[in-house]
């Protein structure tokens, strides 16, 4: 999947004008990435935490393939959120089938930072798939 579903509007995103960078936290450990620095994997929209983050090798649960089907690439952005994109009702329809959403709350396929400043995004343990096999 390429990041774009046909049913849903497009996302309207400002992109990054200067270096930052996105630290990913998971369950007491972290990473944190230099988008500009990595090969995008066209998972998710264009630029969006989850493209950033598989790019990256951070995993996370995507089960509609990042077209914003599903909600298993919740995230909670802890740091940056409003440097973001807005979620949109599309968005916002999804999250309502997420455990656990707050504020912070974002969908990682269809939040797309752009660059003012650092992002701080927390891996949810409830999404964090642990059992996924290895690649063949």
């Amino acid at each position: 999947m390429a990041g774009e579903n046909p049913y849903i509007r497009k996302v309207d995103a400002k992109r990054p004008e200067k270096p930052f960078t996105i630290t990913f936290t998971d369950l007491g450990t972290s990473i944190t990435v230099d988008p500009s620095k990595i090969p995008y994997c066209r998972t998710g929209l264009p630029g969006s935490i989850l493209e950033i983050a598989l790019g990256n090798g951070v995993e996370i649960d995507h089960a509609c393939g990042g077209v914003s089907a599903c909600s298993t690439c919740h995230v909670l952005v802890k740091s940056g959120l409003d440097t973001c994109n807005e979620a949109d009702d599309d968005e916002l329809d999804q999250l309502d089938e997420a455990p656990g959403t707050t504020a912070q709350s974002r969908l990682a396929c269809r939040c797309i930072p752009n660059g003012t400043r650092d992002l701080i995004v927390e891996i949810p343990a409830w999404n964090v798939n642990r059992v996924r096999e290895a690649p063949h």
